[in-house]
């Protein structure tokens, strides 16, 4: 059962919560030696996206959602990868109706998307 996890974005920033109310974290690492990494599976693309839907869907900005690059986050086995902040809520992703789907289901409703967790025992 998914479980409210907080309400709706907030329109002003809460100083009590922090400057964001999410902050999305993308790994965006490249292995040079060809090592398997959240690079080869499509995770600059994934971003991007996630960059663009937030900014579309009026949820960027100070009080609400910030998306970010990230460096390795050792949990490539199940690339690619995201995590949302403050929860620490780890997803993987296949495409942009995955992404959709978190915006929509974490994001905006609080509500997180059980499908895409990554595994705990899942790491690099």
């Amino acid at each position: 059962m998914n479980a409210p996890l907080s309400s709706p974005a907030a329109s002003q920033v809460d100083s009590a919560a922090g400057y964001y109310r999410y902050h999305v974290f993308f790994c965006l690492n490249e292995r040079p030696n060809g090592e398997d990494c959240c690079a080869l599976h499509g995770a600059k693309a994934g971003f991007d996206y996630c960059k663009r839907a937030v900014q579309a869907a009026g949820l960027a900005g100070p009080g609400q959602v910030r998306v970010n690059k990230a460096g390795c986050l050792d949990r490539c086995s199940a690339a690619p990868v995201l995590v949302v902040y403050p929860e620490g809520v780890w997803y993987t992703f296949v495409d942009e109706s995955d992404i959709d789907e978190i915006i929509e289901s974490h994001l905006k409703n609080g509500q997180i998307v059980e499908r895409l967790l990554i595994p705990p025992h899942m790491g690099r």
